[in-house]
């Protein structure tokens, strides 16, 4: 950083150099800070060392304490700006420029919150006319680790929104901010916070993970991690392997099929894989001469998604933990044998793409330098991922990782004032609804902690998987019907359903258009108190009546699209059997077929269900399962 006559323009964040005085993370020019609260402008100074702000005519000091931490709290303002802040200590002076005062919103989750505006449909024009000096946007750069972090993994700054800025930014999460900026017309500063197949334990701090049992011992482990990368790993080893138990190893009378290409599972064109998440066997052999088998060698088996077990002639080679990771593992002596060699991959997926993929090579490479292909693989489905129960995660791999994310880019953040947060995730935890039952609520308490914000929005996940024409228990509809129950319970947690927006044949749909402008809708209600509808017809009750079955809906009233009937509603019985039945739809109800066997409606179970119930803003009815009363 450069001096210019004792004065350091800021269009970054200050960075450790010769100077004492620094900035916190959030703070550069061109920063939207938040309306109608005190702001708190924070950083490093000399210990002791006296520091002022000022803003305007306006001036407030305090001083550094004995760690060199200081924090000056701005009285709050109305939206408006531009203004310039200074921040000075001894002969040191720091300047933020072009500062606006609105409202701010924190965006973050996984590959959909992180898919970027120039993928999105029609980006051509949305980059184009993305302009608009009264919509700043901040990119949160991509860290993981062990412990809190009081910096970005690199240096960033707010910027002003233009084709420049926007085209990598959040498409979800500008569409959003672009129409409550257009709407409210005052400042608005967007926050993007994501990692593509992030898990939501990796986005809530240690302090409130600890809270619930079942993590004591995967927060251990991160923190042997933080003492110790090479012991941690080992434990966690142990600790995966023991957790498969006899599910590591494919069952003998495993139906085994010839593997059609190096891509995710779902993309093979088998129907009973098109939307599987769980354990998959691959296998295959190599023939070595006694010669070759005495020698130690290197097994490589290009990306894995999610986590693997690997054996060769039965013996314990390696396991990693990575969608994206390239494997290799050193293969010990007396491993190998003269003659027919066995390779077995058992291979864990949490959700979305599963199995080995990408180009990467897969071969033994011997100690002579000698390398063998590893061809001719056979496959064989395990048990579905809800089935096989929440298996242990290595905490320290940022996405599938315990608290990591939170450490390295909610932490950095620090206490940066926000009027709310826009949330969307999901998809790597559908294996798991139960446990998201908790973990949602959990999150959304933790965040409004630190930002001291209460407005939560999020997105129901989207449409993704093969259609069906017979009823299914799919993961993604349990983890839809938590969404929607959390929302539910929560009168500050909105949700945009995208359950009609998205695409059979690609977990990253492009239309980030209607999910921006729902997210909107939903802040606009929750954040503003506008009367506006902000979600779909949601169910209330489904009860017995002379007339049928009804199911009653808050968010009417309610619309048929497309024909008479609405379709997608299940009865079940008590052994769980389900058959899909007819729905006549009147104001506020839906009325099914009399059936005394049935004990509890579902509506919108599978991973793909076709919508055609709506209210008069357009939004889609969500999904659930209900008992009968």
């Amino acid at each position: 950083m450069k001096l210019i006559s004792a004065m350091i323009l800021l269009s970054a964040p200050a960075i450790a150099s010769a100077q004492t005085l620094e900035l916190d993370a959030p703070f550069s020019s061109h920063a939207v800070l938040q309306r109608d609260r005190a702001i708190p402008i924070s950083g490093q100074a000399a210990p002791g060392s006296a520091v002022t702000v000022s803003i305007g005519s306006e001036s407030h000091t305090s001083k550094a304490d004995q760690d060199g931490r200081w924090q000056i709290d701005l009285p709050a303002r109305g939206a408006g700006g531009p203004f310039v802040i200074d921040v000075t200590s001894g002969d040191e002076t720091l300047e933020l420029s072009d500062i606006l005062i609105g409202d701010v919103w924190l965006c973050s989750g996984q590959s959909n919150m992180e898919f970027t505006l120039r993928h999105a449909t029609n980006s051509d024009f949305e980059v184009a006319s993305s302009g608009n000096p009264n919509l700043r946007l901040l990119n949160v750069p991509r860290q993981s680790s062990p412990t809190p972090q009081d910096r970005f993994a690199s240096p960033t700054q707010w910027q002003i929104s233009g084709p420049d800025s926007a085209a990598d930014f959040s498409a979800a999460c500008f569409i959003m901010g672009r129409e409550l900026q257009t709407h409210q017309k005052i400042p608005i500063g967007l926050i993007a916070s994501s990692w593509g197949g992030s898990m939501i334990e990796d986005w809530i701090s240690r302090e409130a993970l600890q809270t619930l049992p079942r993590y004591t011992t995967e927060l251990a482990l991160l923190d042997e991690y933080a003492r110790d990368p090479q012991a941690a790993a080992l434990q966690w080893t142990s600790v995966f392997r023991n957790g498969l138990g006899a599910k590591a190893t494919a069952p003998a009378d495993a139906s085994w099929q010839t593997v059609p290409s190096h891509e995710v599972w779902e993309s093979w064109g088998v129907s009973e894989l098109a939307a599987f998440d769980g354990i998959g066997y691959y296998r295959a052999s190599v023939t070595l001469s006694a010669a070759q088998a005495k020698q130690t060698a290197n097994v490589s088996l290009g990306a894995i998604d999610d986590a693997d077990f690997t054996r060769i002639n039965g013996k314990d080679i390696g396991i990693v933990q990575g969608w994206n990771t390239e494997r290799t593992y050193p293969v010990p002596a007396g491993t190998l044998k003269a003659g027919k060699n066995i390779i077995d991959v058992t291979v864990v997926d949490t959700g979305g793409g599963g199995g080995m993929w990408g180009d990467g090579q897969r071969k033994i490479t011997l100690a002579d330098g000698t390398t063998i292909p590893l061809e001719n693989w056979s496959f064989a489905k395990g048990k579905p991922i809800n089935q096989v129960g929440a298996l242990p995660s290595a905490p320290w791999i940022g996405g599938s990782g315990r608290t990591t994310l939170y450490n390295g880019m909610i932490a950095p953040l620090h206490d940066y004032p926000v009027k709310g947060f826009a949330w969307y995730q999901g998809e790597a935890n559908a294996g798991d609804a139960k446990g998201y039952a908790t973990l949602m609520p959990l999150m959304i308490a933790d965040w409004r902690k630190r930002f001291g914000a209460d407005p939560f929005v999020m997105v129901q996940l989207a449409n993704w998987g093969p259609l069906v024409s017979t009823p299914s228990d799919h993961g993604w509809a349990q983890l839809r019907d938590v969404q929607r129950q959390v929302a539910d319970a929560d009168p500050l947690v909105g949700m945009a359903s995208a359950v009609d927006i998205g695409q059979v044949s690609d977990i990253h749909p492009t239309n980030k258009q209607d999910v921006g402008h729902r997210l909107a809708l939903a802040a606009r209600h929750l954040a503003l108190g506008e009367d506006v509808e902000d979600r779909g017809p949601s169910p209330v009750a489904a009860s017995r009546t002379t007339k049928g079955i009804e199911v009653r809906f808050a968010h009417g009233p309610l619309l048929v699209m497309g024909g008479s009937h609405a379709i997608g509603f299940e009865l079940c019985n008590a052994s769980a059997q389900c058959r899909f039945v007819p729905g006549e739809a009147s104001g506020d109800t839906v009325t099914l077929p009399a059936d005394p066997a049935a004990v509890e409606v579902r509506y919108l179970w599978q991973a793909s269900p076709i919508v055609n119930l709506y209210n008069p803003a357009g939004l889609p009815a969500s999904g659930f399962s209900m008992k009968i009363k």
